[in-house]
C-alpha cells in the first residue's frame, strides 16, 4: 500500500531501460518524484477500492501507447500491465488523416462542381448588367452624377467577374495566367475598397515602395490575397477598433536569413506586409490558419477558405508567407514574392486612339439567353454592324444554311438547349471552313480555347464581355481573315 515495487519483468526493463535492481524495494515516487498526483488519481483507486482500472496512457519520454490495466492480485498489493499499442495507434491516427483528406478532397469536388454550375448562369447575368450598363454610361453626360454611379456599377461588375475567376481557379476549373506586373497599383486600389468598407475606428496606415520590383503574378490573384488579408485583419478589430499597417517593399533573402518558416530560395523579393493591432491568435491554433475550412469566425462571417486560398495563390508564385501573432495585441503577415529578373514591363490594357472598334460588317449573334441577345444587339449595332440575333442555335443552322455568305462573323454561345456551340460551329465549318467564329460560354466542362480552335472556331472568349473587349475581339478577328485574303 506504500507503492513500493515488488516485481518488474524483463519486458517492462527492455521498454523503459529501468532495472528491476533499481525499483525494486523503493517506492514510486523516489523514483518518479513528479507522478504523485497521477499516481494517487488512476492507481490509487485500485489500491483504495479495490476495483480495476483500465486506462490509456501516452509515455512521453518513451513516444510509446499503452492500454493500462492496474489491479489488485490481492489485498494490500496491485499490480499494474501495460500493453503496447503505439503501432496501433499509429495506424488509426494515419488512417484519421487519411479519412480528413478524403473528406476535404470531396468538399473540393464539391466546390469544383458547385462553382462549374454557378459560373455559367452567373456569368450570364453579369453579362447583361455590364453591357446594358456600358451603354447607360455612353449616353450618360459626362461628370455627371448618373455617369458617376454608373462607373460605381461597372467596378463592382468587373470584381463580381474576377470573383467567380477566382472561385475556378480555387477548383482547379479555371487556367490563371501569370503577367509582369507591378504590385503597388492593386494595394492601393484594394486599400481604397477596403477603406469604404470598415469602421472610422479602425485606421489605415500605409507605406508603399514606389520603386518595388516586376513579379510574375496574376492581377486578380494579388487583389485576392489583398483582399483576405485585409479583411483577416478588420474581423480581428471589428469590436476593438485599432490600426490596420500595409507595407510594400523589395527585399534581399540571403543563404543566411532565418525566418521561422520562410521556405524560399534565395533572391529578390517584393515584401507585403499586413498589420493589425486585434485580438491575435491562439499559439495552439496558429499552425492550421492555412488549413482549408479551418475558421475561428462566427457563421456568416467566414467560410475557413480565405487563408487556405491565400496560401495556395503565394505557393504557386514559388513565394512563401509567414505569420507572427501575440494574443491581445494582434498579428502580421509577411508575404514574399519573387521579383521577375528579366525586365519586363507590366501590360497594360490600353486602347490607342486611332483603334477602329466598331465596323459595317455582317454578324449572325446567337445566344439562348434572351436578355443577352437583346442587349449584344444593340450594341454591335451603335458599333456600326449590321446584326442578326438568334435564341435558337438550331435555327441559326437553317438560316446559316440558306445563304452561307449571308454573314462576315458568327458569335454563338457553347451551352444552349438543342446544338451546343461547338456542334452549331462545326456544322456551319464543314459548309464554309474559312467562316471566322468567335466561341463564347460562360462555364463549360466540354470546352476550351484549345479543343475549341481544333475544330476551326476562330476565337474562344469567357463570358462577361465588356463593351471593348468583345469589340476587340471581333475587329481582330475580322481583320485577320482581310489579312489572309
Amino acid at each position: 500500500m506504500d507503492y513500493r515495487f515488488l516485481s518488474i519483468n524483463p519486458a517492462f526493463e527492455r521498454l523503459t531501460g529501468l532495472k528491476a535492481a533499481d525499483l525494486i524495494g523503493h517506492t514510486v515516487l523516489e523514483v518518479m518524484p513528479d507522478t504523485e498526483a497521477y499516481w494517487i488519481d488512476l492507481y490509487g483507486q485500485v489500491a483504495l477500492t479495490g476495483k480495476s482500472n483500465h486506462f490509456e496512457q501516452f509515455a512521453q519520454a518513451l513516444g510509446r501507447y499503452f492500454e493500462v490495466e492496474a489491479f489488485q492480485p490481492k489485498p494490500g498489493q496491485f499490480a499494474v500491465l501495460f500493453l503496447d499499442v503505439t503501432e496501433r495507434k499509429l495506424a488509426e491516427k494515419e488512417k484519421a488523416k487519411l479519412q480528413d483528406k478524403l473528406q476535404q478532397a470531396q468538399k473540393m469536388e464539391a466546390i469544383g462542381v458547385l462553382a462549374g454550375g454557378i459560373a455559367h448562369d452567373f456569368n450570364n447575368i453579369l453579362g447583361a448588367i455590364l453591357g446594358y450598363t456600358e451603354m447607360a454610361r455612353e449616353d450618360a453626360q459626362p461628370g455627371s452624377r448618373s455617369a458617376n454611379n454608373l462607373d460605381k456599377v461597372l467596378t463592382s461588375t468587373f470584381r463580381a467577374k474576377d470573383l467567380v475567376r477566382q472561385i475556378l481557379a480555387f477548383s482547379r476549373q479555371a487556367v490563371v495566367a501569370r503577367i509582369p506586373i507591378k504590385i503597388q497599383p492593386l494595394v492601393k486600389e484594394s486599400l481604397k475598397i477596403i477603406r469604404a468598407s470598415i469602421p472610422s475606428t479602425i485606421t489605415i496606415k500605409q507605406n508603399i515602395d514606389a520603386q518595388c520590383r516586376i513579379v510574375l503574378a496574376d492581377p486578380t490573384q494579388i487583389q485576392q490575397i489583398i483582399m483576405n488579408l485585409c479583411t483577416n485583419a478588420f474581423h480581428a478589430m471589428e469590436k476593438t477598433g485599432g490600426i490596420l499597417a500595409v507595407t510594400l517593399k523589395t527585399t534581399l533573402i540571403d543563404s543566411a536569413t532565418r525566418l521561422d518558416g520562410l521556405q524560399i530560395l534565395p533572391g529578390e523579393y517584393v515584401e507585403l506586409t499586413i498589420s493589425d493591432t486585434g485580438t491575435g491568435i491562439e499559439p495552439e491554433i496558429i499552425t492550421k490558419i492555412f488549413d482549408p475550412y479551418f475558421t475561428t469566425k462566427e457563421i456568416g462571417k467566414g467560410t475557413g477558405l480565405g487563408l487556405s486560398i491565400t496560401y495556395g495563390i503565394i505557393k504557386s508564385c514559388e513565394g512563401s508567407i509567414t505569420v507572427e501573432s501575440t494574443v491581445g495585441h494582434g498579428t502580421t503577415f509577411h508575404v514574399y514574392l519573387p521579383v521577375l529578373q528579366k525586365e519586363a514591363e507590366s501590360k497594360e490594357l490600353t486602347k490607342s486612339s486611332n483603334e477602329t472598334l466598331g465596323g459595317k460588317e455582317r454578324i449572325l449573334f446567337v445566344d439562348d439567353e434572351e436578355l443577352l441577345v437583346g442587349m449584344w444587339g444593340d450594341m454591335l449595332e451603335r458599333l456600326g454592324y449590321t446584326v442578326l440575333t438568334l435564341s435558337n442555335s438550331s435555327e441559326a443552322l437553317t438560316t446559316f444554311m440558306d445563304d452561307p455568305d449571308q454573314f462576315d462573323l458568327v458569335i454563338t454561345d457553347q451551352t444552349m438547349p438543342g446544338l451546343t456551340g461547338t456542334e452549331l460551329a462545326s456544322r456551319m465549318l464543314r459548309i464554309r471552313p474559312e467562316l471566322p467564329i468567335i466561341l463564347c460560354t460562360g462555364f463549360s466542362y466540354l470546352v476550351n480555347e484549345e479543343s475549341a480552335k481544333a475544330i476551326g472556331i476562330k476565337k474562344f472568349a469567357l463570358k462577361p464581355l465588356s463593351e471593348s473587349s468583345l469589340a476587340k475581339l471581333i475587329r481582330s478577328c475580322l481583320d485577320e481573315i482581310g489579312d489572309s485574303h
